[in-house]
């Protein structure tokens, strides 16, 4: 949505299939990388004004943006008398930072009904948050049912209307969920979020040259490869539409004939048979906590214990691997902060280990796939391969359902691990 360009491909995407019936759409952002996104200007213009600081220049850049793409699309829409409107109650300060902000969206769908001949629908009219925060689903399902159904309708994403009419907006990204609460609604075939990739990768662009997209994903595998540190959706996103069994499908708007990825909650048959890891993720900087007691399989209580001190110093815990005689609790470094001596001098008074140790600058590798269940010998032929690379393990963990293998690396060692898990089993 950043330019009339763009507009011109989400025109062509939407008008190519007539059971595209709603369309959510999320503010203008970058043309190029000095570019500023407008959420962004608008958040500048907040804190201006916030200060008593003249926000007029940076407001100005918001209405060029706008008004640009209109002229260049030929779009007869009149935005001047809004935005002339809006900066004089930001000049007041009478807008709120969250109405403020979510102008960017709310222009973005003016244009892009205005271009399609769709009716603008404003997602303050049907998007219901509850004063916690969360999403009143029920209201917004029929709130949205009553003004939608059997229409062709744009609608902004990221915000909607708290119980008091005040506007309220969802984290960055929140144009997801919008997405999904419309489809929600409308019980919609498929839930299409098009994006500026051709569905999700394999690996992490960064750090494998071209890596391959994922044609299915089923919601576990994705909420496995999100915790994982792959960047996918917003999490908030995926709820409402798998509550309905809604498939959700990842499409490149700058290559619309790219089929994507679909997401849903099961496959009937095996589109790759010959490829049993989904994909392959990862982050950086953990640390682990290693002890050990001999007989410790025998006495109550010592994980609770060691877990014990860690939720006393608000430490999450990502991972416990463990043997019969000792226990690892692996967490993010950063969550630590100085803490470190005083939790390991509470471990040894609480638990008194014959041995506790700490290793620092770890990176947690995940290779996930529902398929690897299903495989004798996947863990040795992923070890062997990292052993070949000569790539040192630090820990091991996999759960219950063998939906993924979780490995331990030095952090020098992690961009490698992920090419050599790539290279060996993705191709």
């Amino acid at each position: 949505m950043a330019d009339a360009g763009q507009y011109r491909k989400v025109r062509d995407i939407v008008l190519a299939d007539p059971n595209r019936k709603v369309v959510v759409v999320s503010a203008a952002g970058k043309r190029h990388s000095k570019d500023h996104k407008v959420t962004d200007l608008l958040y500048l213009c907040n804190a201006h004004a916030k200060y008593g600081v003249d926000s007029g220049p940076i407001f100005d850049m918001v209405v060029s943006r706008y008004t640009g793409i209109r002229d260049e699309l030929g779009i007869a829409l009149d935005l001047e008398s809004e935005f002339e409107v809006l900066k004089k109650r930001i000049d007041k300060r009478e807008v709120s930072r969250e109405e403020l902000v979510s102008r960017g969206e709310y222009f973005s769908a003016k244009l892009m009904a205005a271009y399609l001949g769709f009716k603008f629908v404003d997602a303050a009219d049907w998007v219901k948050f509850n004063f916690d925060g969360s999403v009143d689903q029920e209201a917004t399902y029929e709130a949205f049912r009553s003004i939608a159904w059997g229409r062709n309708v744009v609608t902004p994403g990221f915000y909607g209307t708290l119980p008091d009419g005040h506007i309220m907006t969802f984290s960055r990204g929140g144009s997801d969920i919008t997405g999904s609460l419309a489809a929600a609604a409308l019980d919609a075939e498929v839930y299409e979020n098009w994006t500026d990739v051709s569905g999700i990768l394999m690996a992490d662009p960064r750090i494998v040259d071209n890596p391959q997209a994922i044609s299915e994903v089923t919601y576990d595998e994705l909420r496995e490869l999100s915790y994982s540190g792959a960047q996918v959706l917003h999490e908030g996103s995926i709820f409402p539409v798998r509550e309905k069994n809604i498939p959700l499908n990842i499409r490149n708007t700058n290559a619309p004939d790219e089929p994507g990825t679909i997401i849903q909650e099961c496959f009937d048959g095996d589109h790759e048979p010959n490829r049993f890891i989904t994909g392959i993720t990862g982050m950086k900087n953990f640390s682990i906590i290693s002890l050990s007691k001999r007989g410790m399989s025998n006495q109550v209580g010592v994980l609770h214990k060691v877990l014990t001190v860690l939720v006393r110093h608000n430490i999450s815990v990502d991972y416990v691997p463990n043997g019969i005689d000792n226990v690892s609790v692996v967490f993010p470094t950063d969550s630590v902060g100085n803490k470190m001596y005083t939790i390991l001098s509470e471990i040894q008074k609480e638990v008194e280990p014959d041995s506790l140790e700490v290793h620092d600058q770890i990176a947690v590798v995940a290779a996930v796939g529902r398929k690897m269940a299903f495989r004798p010998g996947i863990s040795g032929k992923i070890f062997a391969a990292l052993g070949e690379a000569g790539i040192n393990i630090r820990m091991i963990n996999q759960g219950p359902d063998e939906l993924n293998i979780i490995f331990g690396v030095d952090n020098k060692d992690f961009k490698k691990a992920i090419r050599v898990l790539y290279d060996s089993f993705a191709k």
